[in-house]
């Protein structure tokens, strides 16, 4: 493969393939990405937290971070794929027992989409426990109005389908699932919107719990909200949103390409 310059910023687009190896190159590398931004932004808690993407070839498969590896060290080339009956079908190491039983229920039920994203970060799991949807009380937090939903009813660590099979049924054909107790659920059409919605809906939450500390926010009205949404919150949008930080993270830590 022919070396990258990762010295200067790439602009914007939507690439083609020339094959489903390209395509599951390009995703690994998405998802590599989206695992060192998340680490870099303090959303990884342990062993907690997984990002998924389906793959191009096989669609009940997906691509999953190893379990036990920190986000910080994750390469493309450490990736691990997981069928929907919890079979590692590359790659040595486990999976998350949570991780399998969240993600592959979210994507049996959502086809449209490529990518889900989960982790414990600090504002997410904090906002969670008021067991509320984000209120539009700023352009950002309009990306989700009238597009998230609040799964309230916290059992304990996932570990059976059924209970991922639950949280599925609740985040319907939505972007956001709010976990009561738990953190923040974000899917999307590519790993780059997914990651994105995360990263946004973490930060709504730091700025809502902000803004109810100091007083009563102002929401914004729901005809502007909706307009709003459809300015920020589509697919392009997010995907369009990460890229910038993709090219960062990349020039920064170019071996998670490996």
């Amino acid at each position: 493969m022919a070396t990258r310059d990762t010295s200067r910023p790439e602009r914007f687009t939507f690439p083609e393939h020339a094959s489903k190896e390209d395509e599951r190159r390009h995703l690994k590398e998405r998802l590599a990405a989206a695992f060192r931004l998340f680490g870099r932004f303090g959303f990884g808690e342990g062993v907690a937290g997984h990002i998924t993407a389906r793959d191009p070839e096989h669609p009940d498969r997906f691509w999953v971070n190893p379990f036990g590896m920190s986000f910080r060290q994750i390469r493309a080339s450490d990736l691990i794929c997981v069928d929907h009956d919890g079979n590692v079908v590359e790659g040595d190491w486990p999976v998350n027992v949570a991780a399998f039983a969240i993600h592959s229920q979210v994507h049996r039920a959502r086809p449209d989409i490529v990518a889900a994203a989960h982790s414990h970060a600090v504002y997410g799991r904090s906002f969670s426990t008021l067991g509320q949807t984000l209120a539009p009380i700023t352009q950002d937090a309009c990306a989700f109005f009238d597009d998230q939903a609040v799964f309230d009813d916290y059992t304990g660590v996932v570990e059976a389908t059924s209970e991922g099979r639950r949280i599925a049924e609740a985040l319907g054909d939505r972007k956001l699932a709010i976990l009561r107790n738990h953190g923040l659920l974000t899917v999307g059409t590519s790993v780059d919107s997914a990651a994105w919605w995360f990263i946004t809906a973490d930060r709504s939450c730091q700025a809502q719990l902000m803004a109810m500390s100091a007083g009563k926010p102002i929401e914004i009205d729901p005809e502007t909200a909706a307009l709003t949404r459809s300015q920020v919150g589509t697919e392009v949008a997010g995907a369009f949103s990460f890229h910038p930080l993709y090219t960062w993270i990349v020039a920064e830590e170019p071996d998670l390409l490996d």
